[in-house]
């Protein structure tokens, strides 16, 4: 059954975690890292789904701290997801206003922490011992690739259109990549040959699957750009990736 648990940090902070458990014993534990949209109902439902899995999810709440708690995140939400293009040009500088926090030089650090926090939540766990994977999308496939980098605890990570960390931080990853990218998405496509080149120069087990048909974001079945195929199988490659390394 799905709850809220609030997980204490090391700085003497709290954040809340929605937790997702299996029927039985899990195979390992998943942290899952939300979108730029903070801790929504679609996140959720990604972790009841990999919770039916077998995985114990913690889906950690790290977007309030930088000043979006997820009712305003699902309102930005449907303003940036409108059909009408008017809408989603006003809603640009709110848009920027809001995640203006996430982007302060001390916030980075914070959310690692906190990932950390989340990890160190799940290795107590019944069950769990030291199967610990991470996946997350858009924000959350970066914060994803960081706590990699930060954390050998993890040991598979697969972000979905994530940006990757600089070539000195990759060489601090140790668990298997599995990165999942849409072709249209310039920027992060662009910059994938130079992020498979540091992943081979620092010996890690990288692998990319692009979606020629996709766009960022296409695993979100809330939004516009939700390609219902691609999601599929970036879905069972997902599950079955990490069941491996569980």
């Amino acid at each position: 059954m799905p709850e809220m648990v609030t997980v204490p940090l090391a700085d003497g902070g709290l954040i809340d975690v929605y937790v997702a458990r299996p029927a039985g014993e899990p195979i390992g534990g998943l942290v899952l890292i939300h979108e730029i949209w903070g801790l929504v109902g679609h996140i959720t439902d990604v972790a009841d789904r990999f919770a039916a899995e077998g995985w114990l999810v913690a889906a950690p709440d790290i977007l309030s701290h930088g000043g979006v708690a997820p009712a305003l995140g699902e309102e930005l939400f449907a303003l940036m997801n409108s059909d009408d293009e008017e809408t989603r040009t006003a809603a640009q500088p709110r848009m920027r206003e809001a995640l203006s926090g996430m982007r302060a030089p001390e916030y980075a650090n914070w959310a690692v922490a906190a990932l950390r926090a989340t990890v160190d939540w799940l290795t107590e766990q019944p069950g769990v011992d030291d199967r610990i994977a991470a996946t997350g999308f858009c924000f959350g496939g970066t914060y994803a690739f960081l706590i990699a980098a930060h954390d050998d605890r993890v040991r598979a990570v697969a972000p979905f259109y994530g940006t990757a960390p600089p070539a000195d931080r990759i060489a601090d990853i140790s668990a298997p990549v599995l990165a999942v990218y849409g072709q249209r998405d310039p920027a992060l496509i662009d910059a994938l040959p130079a992020v498979t080149e540091s992943m081979a120069e620092a010996g890690v087990e990288f692998t990319a699957v692009v979606y020629p048909d996709s766009a960022h974001a296409f695993f979100n079945d809330t939004g516009r750009r939700y390609n219902p195929t691609d999601a599929a199988d970036a879905w069972e490659r997902v599950t079955t990736f990490l069941r491996s390394h569980a």
